[in-house]
């Protein structure tokens, strides 16, 4: 009798031909080796915009945690509603009205796992393979990768010093309009940019949001860091006078505690339903316990008084970057005054790769984040963003001192 032995098949490590076609291209390590080496002993980073958690009032909290295990375990460790609990999305709504959103009804709120998670629904909701999202023209990274993934074609903006430049828009929608693109939103961070800093001014806000009504497009309205002002006068968010018109997210990442992975969404009446049932396919629900919690801080703490700390403590560390860079910096060299948030965005003049002067940068120990995280294709960019909200301004001086000469060599 013969034996038929089995074919052997080959190996095929990694799985590689069952990828999805969204997860094909293979993702920049940049950003993986820039936290590797911000990680390493010795090194000063301003490269991640983390927010500064010392000044919470810790050992209260972590009484107040335990009491709510302790009194409410059973709710607080089991699934609860898609949209967040009632008393969260309330007090969302008193948040809110701070930056002048004084109509937003709580059934129009959705708690998030995070305003990163709204923007993965919106998207969802609004973009199939191919159609258009237009962006700042340089944005958070994050929104890339969402976009990304939902193999979404995103389209930069011109922005200056006052943001989005409204006759640049109209022009973008008209060119991409005639190329038969379909145009689904435009994604921008009026307040504070992440990553340049800029805040879109008062004037060209309505403006965006009329050229982007004309056109049939909403405007998604990112706005983690509208309350962390400490320069100038605030200015109240595109979502205030255009409820229909814009989707409005935000996160309580930056002004309590990004660990807990909580921000909202407040959707215009009509797309409500649609965002709850595609956001429920995703999480299922946001965390019992961490709405509990925020809910407790938000109801028993001065967390108003708490912002006043945290923008106290953000305004010494610009204020320390600024004047560093103006001591320091090369000549050529610009760079953007931030009047709230986290980041500053450095030009270079001249045609050089700031993501090429990493391992210059690490050798002098310190990192940034290269402009080139901030848009999506290829091409070199000779801009950079420094992070200070994290460091202490004796820590962000050195930081700056340390990389003034790394730029100075080319």
């Amino acid at each position: 009798m013969t034996v038929v032995e089995p074919e052997v098949m080959p190996v095929r490590p990694g799985h590689t031909e069952l990828w999805a076609r969204r997860a094909a291209p293979t993702p920049s390590t940049a950003v993986r080796e820039i936290f590797a080496a911000a990680a390493r002993p010795g090194i000063i980073s301003l490269a991640g915009g983390n927010p500064d958690v010392g000044s919470l009032p810790l050992e209260a909290l972590g009484k107040t945690a335990a009491a709510i295990i302790t009194g409410q375990g059973s709710r607080a460790l089991q699934y609860g509603a898609g949209q967040g609990t009632e008393e969260l999305r309330s007090q969302i709504c008193t948040v809110m009205s701070l930056e002048g959103i004084n109509d937003a009804d709580p059934d129009d709120v959705s708690v998030t796992i995070g305003s990163q998670s709204g923007l993965d629904t919106v998207t969802k909701i609004l973009c199939d393979p191919g159609d258009t999202v237009l962006t700042d023209d340089a944005t958070y990274m994050g929104a890339l990768g969402t976009f990304s993934v939902y193999e979404v074609d995103v389209q930069p903006v011109l922005t200056d010093s006052d943001g989005l430049v409204p006759e640049a828009l109209r022009e973008r929608i008209d060119t991409l309009r005639g190329l038969g693109k379909h145009i689904k939103f435009l994604y921008t961070i009026p307040n504070f940019n992440n990553p340049t800093g800029v805040t879109l001014s008062l004037e060209r806000r309505q403006q965006v949001v009329d050229i982007c009504r004309e056109a049939n497009i909403l405007v998604v309205e990112d706005n983690p860091y509208g309350l962390l002002r400490y320069r100038g006068d605030a200015l109240p968010a595109m979502r205030a006078a255009n409820p229909l018109d814009v989707i409005y997210l935000s996160s309580f990442s930056k002004i309590f505690s990004p660990g807990l992975r909580l921000g909202w969404a407040l959707v215009p009446p009509h797309l409500k339903q649609r965002f709850l049932i595609i956001g429920e396919s995703s999480t299922l629900c946001p965390p019992a316990f961490n709405q509990m919690l925020t809910s407790a801080y938000l109801r028993d703490y001065d967390w108003q008084g708490q912002l006043e700390v945290s923008r106290a403590a953000y305004r010494l560390r610009s204020d320390a970057a600024l004047s560093a860079l103006s001591e320091t910096m090369p000549d050529g060299v610009t760079w953007t005054r931030p009047e709230g948030g986290f980041f500053t965005w450095l030009t270079l003049p001249g045609a050089v790769d700031t993501q090429a002067l990493i391992t210059t940068a690490v050798d002098a120990c310190v990192v940034y984040f290269p402009g080139a995280a901030f848009s999506l294709g290829t091409a070199p960019s000779n801009q950079l963003r420094l992070a200070f909200s994290a460091l202490s301004p004796d820590l962000i001086t050195e930081g700056i001192h340390r990389l003034a000469p790394v730029l100075a060599r080319f």
